[in-house]
């Protein structure tokens, strides 16, 4: 028979406390995130203040003054160095005599210009065509053609169906007879707006296109607009000899029409974007000082807090009030927040400072001469749990000699070496990107060769099935595409 009984175990267990909650929290969070994020507990929270200090922005956020004592600092009294006269002119405005501050302007971006990058909901390549098929004189009938053709385009400028489809679609929606050369003339009409070439049902309608809108007569205008018309399928595959034979021009006017055809843009639609572009901030500086290469934070992620000296004074110890324990409580929470920024930007700079000492060949040498490299590496180096690391390399970036970085491009899988060693893959992606430049164009290296003069000539054991895949992750055509005959 079962009856209900008492019993006392002794174990443990691991709790995450609210301040280390939200230090993981903060230390995931990109830029962006961490500023909104700021910006959000500082309207929750009165006792959370910015540091206006002149010199704000020229110190590093490791060598922020202790927030904690500047709660006891003195109270500044009224500003007198405005006076404020007992009469006015009546002629006068109140803005002649007061500099009315500007109603943009904030503690945390006192510098930036009001309308300065402030990021616009622009119209995409769509609405772009619409406005301008609007605006000349059709019919209602070629104007729901029309509508429904750019309707149809991808973000390339391409018509995403065949003429035929478009047409079937198009009698079921208008309920009305249409042919064929009704929706094709609509299509030469796109085919005219800005950017011309869009509305195409295929690369070679859109460069045609595109050269027929150049009013050069140039030799070598009109011989590509007959290379493009007459000869695609050779021109594709860069066949100088084919296209000698099938146009007549020697190779010296072939070259020039497809340097003539390199200047076209194959994917028109993609100059109009209705995306805001995103930019990326840095969350630290790379540098090379007296041959050491140094790494600093960016002090302008996030402005520098404190706990606001007035609020904090109202604290008054054994009240146990409801406005002083909210005072309390928010003073406490201003406080760990403060801890949890700086604790974030510590861990960040370790962890840079890190993978700059483990990458520095690659500083020195660029991407050939980077070093394999996991998440352990610089757990174990660093004392640290991956899950940490991950945290950290995850939307973070660092603004080198070379160009922007996030952290976790210096992490990679490795490959063997015939010498026991090991390459990053990063490297080796470089590797064949140098040999793919360095071909011969009329004999251009196979995936196998590249595999055998990696072995050979770098000591890199690289499978045939692996050059291809890097080859494709960097959109590098096979060797049969990238052949030129001359």
């Amino acid at each position: 028979m079962l009856k209900a009984n008492l019993q006392l175990k002794i174990g443990q267990n691991l709790a995450l406390t609210p301040q280390l909650q939200q230090t993981i929290r903060l230390l995931q969070y990109s830029t962006l995130e961490l500023q909104q994020q700021i910006q959000e507990m500082m309207e929750q929270n009165p006792l959370l203040d910015t540091d206006e200090a002149p010199t704000a922005q020229a110190e590093a956020p490791a060598e922020y003054d202790n927030p904690y004592e500047k709660a006891d600092v003195e109270l500044p009294g009224p500003d007198t160095s405005q006076v404020i006269p007992s009469d006015l002119p009546v002629d006068t405005s109140w803005d002649s005599i007061y500099d009315n501050p500007s109603p943009q302007s904030t503690a945390a971006d006192s510098n930036t210009d009001y309308l300065e990058n402030q990021p616009g909901a622009g119209n995409g390549l769509s609405e772009h065509l619409l406005e301008q098929l609007e605006l000349m004189p059709l019919t209602e009938m070629d104007m729901a053609i029309g509508r429904y053709l750019i309707h149809n385009l991808n973000d390339d400028g391409y018509l995403q169906d065949p003429l035929e489809d478009l047409l079937s679609d198009l009698h079921e929606m208008l309920d009305e007879e249409l042919t064929l050369e009704e929706v094709q003339v609509m299509q030469h009409t796109i085919l005219q707006l800005d950017p011309i070439g869009c509305g195409a049902s295929n690369l070679q309608q859109s460069l045609l296109c595109q050269l027929r809108a150049n009013e050069s007569n140039a030799p070598a205008v009109e011989h590509a607009r007959a290379l493009v018309e007459n000869s695609f399928a050779e021109l594709e595959k860069q066949n100088i000899k084919q296209l000698a034979q099938a146009s007549g021009l020697d190779q010296q006017a072939i070259e020039e029409a497809m340097l003539v055809i390199r200047r076209l843009n194959p994917r028109p639609g993609s100059i109009i974007s209705g995306k805001a572009a995103d930019y990326v901030t840095p969350d630290v500086y790379v540098s090379q000082l007296d041959g050491v290469w140094q790494v600093s934070l960016n002090p302008e992620i996030s402005p520098r807090l404190r706990v606001h000296p007035f609020y904090s004074s109202l604290v008054k110890r054994g009240d146990k009030s409801t406005d002083n324990q909210y005072i309390r409580d928010q003073l406490q929470e201003a406080r760990w927040f403060i801890k949890s920024i700086q604790s974030r930007n510590e861990t960040i700079l370790k962890v840079a400072e890190a993978i700059v000492r483990k990458q520095q060949d690659f500083f020195e040498y660029g991407e050939e001469a980077m070093h394999p490299m996991v998440l352990r590496d610089i757990a174990e180096e660093l004392e640290m749990h991956e899950s940490t690391i991950s945290r950290v390399t995850t939307q973070k970036y660092m603004l080198t000699p070379k160009g922007m970085f996030e952290f976790k491009y210096f992490f990679s899988s490795q490959l063997s070496t015939s010498d026991g060693g090991n390459a990053s893959a990063t490297a080796i992606r470089a590797m064949i990107r140098s040999l793919v430049q360095e071909e011969n164009p009329q004999k251009p290296l196979s995936d196998s060769k590249i595999a055998s003069i990696l072995l050979q000539k770098k000591g890199v054991k690289v499978a045939r099935r692996t050059i291809a895949k890097y080859r494709e992750a960097m959109q590098i055509p096979p060797s049969n595409e990238r052949k030129r005959i001359t």
